[in-house]
């Protein structure tokens, strides 16, 4: 079972300089209000842009949302397409913002 990550520790993984695959499947112009500076794949896109994280298939890659629901549909999608090791960001933007605004 595959942990997912709370915003606290991504934060401080963040600050401590770690590169992180980090994945945004909310829409655009969610992105563009505010983003973790992910890669934005917004999820109903997702199936069809696989290819542009194939180099991340066997790397971790921490999906995130607005509130965690999406991105754990993209977790379980990426899961079953062959990605090895996908962790959900608990509680989403919503959190993060809550923690760090």
């Amino acid at each position: 079972m595959i942990e997912d990550i709370s915003v606290i520790k991504l934060k401080q993984r963040m600050d401590a300089g770690e590169p992180i695959n980090l994945l945004d499947v909310r829409e655009s112009f969610e992105f563009d209000e505010f983003n973790l500076n992910g890669k934005l794949i917004p999820l109903g896109e997702l199936p069809g842009r696989l290819d542009e994280i194939e180099d991340w298939k066997d790397q971790e890659i921490i999906v995130h949302c607005r509130s965690g629901k999406r991105s754990a549909t993209a977790q379980q999608f990426l899961l079953q397409s062959g990605f090895q090791n996908v962790r959900n960001l608990i509680g989403g933007v919503l959190d993060w913002q809550k923690e760090f605004e």
